[in-house]
């Protein structure tokens, strides 16, 4: 009597470690990805030399250190300069104030050239 306790309370432990061991969650590795996704933030208020003024060649060259190409001067005179640029696929239309090099508008505009 004895012998059959002892085997079916070993039994009973063997069977509560196995549940345990089924219920338990296990951690699987993620999908890997291999894409890069790179994004350099420049937006409105960005300022692009440091709070000094600048001229249009100048506002066209900190541009084109900030990843935009293609860049074209629409206006120089004034307060502001405005330029077009292409960064990516897309055109935007960028506002700088002279003043201090600071971003003041950014649209983005239609594709075309």
């Amino acid at each position: 009597m004895y012998f059959n306790r002892t085997i079916l309370r070993s039994s009973f432990v063997s069977l509560m470690i196995s549940l345990a061991v089924v219920a338990s969650p296990v951690a699987v590795p993620g999908k890997a990805s291999a894409q890069t996704n790179i994004n350099i933030n420049i937006g409105v208020g960005t300022s692009l030399n440091s709070g000094r003024g600048i001229t249009c060649s100048q506002g066209e060259r900190l541009l084109r250190n900030r990843g935009f190409r293609d860049i074209r001067r629409v206006d120089c005179r004034g307060r502001f300069f405005v330029y077009r640029a292409w960064r990516g696929n897309t055109r935007f239309e960028i506002g700088v104030r002279q003043i201090d090099g600071r971003i003041v508008d950014m649209r983005r505009i239609d594709r075309r050239r």
